[in-house]
């Protein structure tokens, strides 16, 4: 990463970096927090906006009731204390997409508080699939609150030195969900986010896409001399349109903390930008503290009560997190830690598996070939799991047919091309081929081992003067010739016994 600020390594070892990470995540409702318009993404601009996103006088917020359900639910997933009783407020700051000059959150009295994720320490999960859990980072709460518009400063009607105003996304449900700064390291920071992605997306509440800005993350960085107990000034880096970006942003935002300390200057506590290209942040604008945004309950709506009763029908829709449903795949299906790792990256696709896996004689034979065949299949032709043309039926099927020596690894690698090209699930396709099979025939691959034997008489000289493991050499020339379709362990049985 270029760095026009580094601090030398020395320097480096005598801080240590606090981050503390604010994330906020738009539920998935089919109608804004305070009114009945739609928060379907890509509409035309100002075009789902009524009196109420709009902030016109005399207008009054009616709260969604499905946004209290998932952000409650989202809660659960983090292992939240849910408050019972908790305020909305008006959060007071002037910005031109937020057109009632406040924003509708809470302060004081959040919906919940006290979770935590728990994180692998080694760095990127991808590093290190299946390693349990060994931090935990706190979640100070979780509190709901409206999303602002958005400003668009690429210039409209022909004007690049202009600025437009979408309301759409004005009122579209928020939770904000805040990390305690026990975070140390950029690593751990994107080992956190892909966690929480990851839980988020389990629970349904939210389809998390950063792209189109329903998931946004900020990061409050700063340092302070190692062993030290006071915190350091601290910055907020905003507006990071990736995980990736966002570990760059904080290890440059280190640095250069560091740099400026040791060079005798200050941090001060502003908002910085992160210039991807640059691989740099600038500074925005001082940074606001709580008091600055005149926090005071908001007096148009009452107190949001989550009771008991209500709390317990929102808790039984919880499904099955991940990291609790890798533990019992590798019980339920013997599957190791990383091929439970890998077949639980998204609901759908483990979902998809343990329907195969349950259909299947062989649960671990599908988690291979999932692995193995389709998802490298899937990234090669640019698709998800869900536009796959082989079904978890259809793979049920190919694995046990694998499974009972009916088709080898060759033939089945030939047959699944065949889906993709023909865009066919494996039952059909097979059936289309005439429903190969291996061939048991002796007396065939007797003929074909001993034309390879003949032809190959070097290879046979090293065999018998003790190099046995030349024996793979003539196996998968028989291989070749009977066009995969030959028993692989017969044929290598038939080899050792034809060379003596």
């Amino acid at each position: 990463m270029a760095s026009s600020v580094e601090s030398s390594a020395p320097a480096r070892e005598k801080y240590e970096p606090i981050i503390g990470l604010e994330v906020h995540v738009q539920l998935l409702t089919a109608t804004k927090i305070f009114c009945s318009c739609s928060t379907r993404f890509g509409a035309p601009p100002n075009s789902n906006v009524c009196p109420v996103c709009l902030g016109l006088p005399g207008a009054l917020p009616v709260l969604n009731r499905k946004a209290v359900e998932f952000a409650t639910l989202a809660a659960m997933a983090l292992n939240c204390e849910i408050r019972e009783t908790s305020i909305f407020a008006r959060k007071n700051y002037f910005y031109p997409d937020l057109p009632k000059g406040y924003q509708i959150s809470q302060y004081d009295k959040p919906l919940a508080e006290h979770g935590f994720i728990e994180i692998e320490t080694s760095g990127s999960r991808a590093g290190t699939p299946g390693v349990a859990p060994s931090k935990k980072i706190g979640i100070t709460r979780v509190h709901m609150e409206e999303d602002a518009g958005k400003s668009l400063h690429e210039g409209f009607a022909g004007a690049s030195d202009m600025t437009a105003i979408d309301l759409n996304r004005s009122g579209v449900p928020l939770i904000e969900i805040v990390s305690e700064p026990d975070i140390a390291t950029a690593d751990e920071a994107y080992e956190y986010l892909t966690r929480l992605k990851e839980i988020i997306l389990y629970t349904g509440v939210s389809d998390c896409n950063m792209e189109e800005g329903s998931l946004r993350c900020d990061a409050n960085v700063s340092v302070r001399p190692r062993g030290e107990k006071k915190f350091g000034t601290k910055t907020e880096v905003k507006n990071v349109n990736s995980f990736r970006f966002i570990r760059e942003a904080i290890e440059y935002e280190i640095e250069r903390q560091i740099g400026v300390i040791e060079s005798g200057g200050k941090i001060h506590q502003e908002t910085r930008l992160y210039n991807s290209v640059e691989g740099k942040t600038y500074g925005m604008r001082s940074k606001e503290q709580a008091h600055d945004y005149r926090y005071f309950p908001e007096p148009d709506l009452l107190p949001l009560v989550v009771d008991e009763k209500w709390r317990a029908k929102i808790r039984s829709t919880l499904p099955e997190l991940p990291e609790a449903r890798r533990k019992r795949m590798m019980t339920d299906y013997g599957i190791t830690a990383g091929d439970a790792y890998t077949l639980t990256m998204t609901k759908f696709l483990a979902d998809q598996f343990e329907s195969a896996a349950k259909a299947a004689k062989n649960p671990k034979r599908v988690a291979n070939l999932v692995q193995s065949e389709l998802i490298g299949r899937l990234k090669a032709e640019g698709l998800e799991i869900e536009q796959s043309p082989i079904t978890m039926k259809g793979l049920a099927a190919a694995a046990d047919l694998v499974e009972s020596g009916a088709i080898s690894g060759k033939m089945l690698k030939d047959l699944f091309d065949l889906c993709f090209d023909r865009s066919k699930d494996f039952p059909e396709v097979y059936e289309e081929q005439g429903r190969p099979e291996q061939s048991r025939d002796t007396s065939a691959l007797e003929k074909i081992i001993d034309e390879v034997i003949t032809a190959n008489p070097k290879q046979v000289e090293q065999y018998r003067a003790g190099k046995k493991t030349v024996a793979a050499f003539f196996v998968g020339q028989v291989m070749k010739q009977s066009k995969g379709q030959a028993n692989p362990q017969m044929v290598n049985e038939l080899v050792a016994k034809k060379l003596g």
